[in-house]
């Protein structure tokens, strides 16, 4: 239950107008987005790349600063999905086609377009869900577009770098080749009614020794090799999904929401 001290708080918070902090995560969130595509245009592809990796900072913090203020208002949510549509959907989908796909004249561009037309339907998807009262703290309905974009634009980095781990090396040669059809596939999981994990439920349990050292390991690797991180760590989350879906319905096991 809330105190008056606190309620004080929040009325001072309000009263300074720090209602609109969380507005201002959102544009940045946006102008990342924007500034990110006018790189990628120029060939400064790196560059394009961790303007989105910032953009999804700014992403991460704008709904925790609103809920924490008690803020959160339908204004927030549509302006948040109109400010992810530029930066998730538009900019990694302008990266690869000046990266890979301007390469292809026929397909390429079209392949641009479906994936940022389908990640539009995905945040609409989110919006009305939301509304409606339907979304659930544990799983996204569908794959979430920042995390393709921050695996797409974690592949330009690396590509334009060459400052990779070895393994990881070999990988970005591989996915690059396929850049046309990963975006289909992360276009249709999109869309798709396939859960993945939201990391929004509180969790009660404590954390094994094994899971520290493996977070202080992946820890140390961000630091060195980031763009590497974020390629795998998505990579992994989005396989995941799939693999976990196929284990559910041959085990005839239901999603709680």
């Amino acid at each position: 239950m809330t105190n008056g001290k606190d309620t004080n708080v929040v009325k001072r918070v309000k009263q300074t107008g720090a209602l609109a902090a969380p507005s201002l995560f959102t544009l940045g969130n946006l102008a990342c987005g924007f500034f990110s595509i006018l790189a990628a245009s120029k060939g400064n592809f790196s560059q394009a790349g961790w303007l989105i990796f910032i953009a999804a900072v700014f992403d991460m913090f704008d709904g925790r600063v609103a809920r924490l203020l008690g803020v959160e208002s339908d204004f927030g949510i549509e302006m948040d999905s109109l400010a992810d549509a530029i930066s998730f959907c538009a900019a990694p989908a302008f990266l690869m086609y000046f990266l890979v796909l301007h390469t292809q004249p026929l397909w390429g561009a079209p392949i641009a377009c479906v994936y940022t037309c389908f990640g539009v339907l995905r945040l609409a998807k989110f919006n009305t869900m939301a509304h409606a009262g339907e979304g659930s703290k544990k799983y996204f309905c569908g794959l979430p577009v920042p995390a393709p974009a921050a695996l797409l634009a974690a592949l330009a980095i690396s590509y334009s770098s060459g400052h990779n781990i070895h393994f990881v090396e070999i990988y970005v040669t591989h996915l690059y080749n396929f850049v046309w059809f990963a975006m289909l596939v992360f276009s249709l999981l999109m869309v798709s009614n396939i859960p993945y994990a939201a990391f929004k439920a509180k969790r009660e349990h404590k954390f094994s020794p094994w899971f520290l050292l493996l977070v202080v390991f992946l820890v140390v690797l961000l630091i060195k090799f980031p763009q590497n991180v974020v390629l795998v760590v998505f990579s992994l989350y989005i396989l995941f999904g799939l693999l976990a879906v196929l284990y559910r319905a041959f085990r005839g096991i239901k999603i709680e929401k």
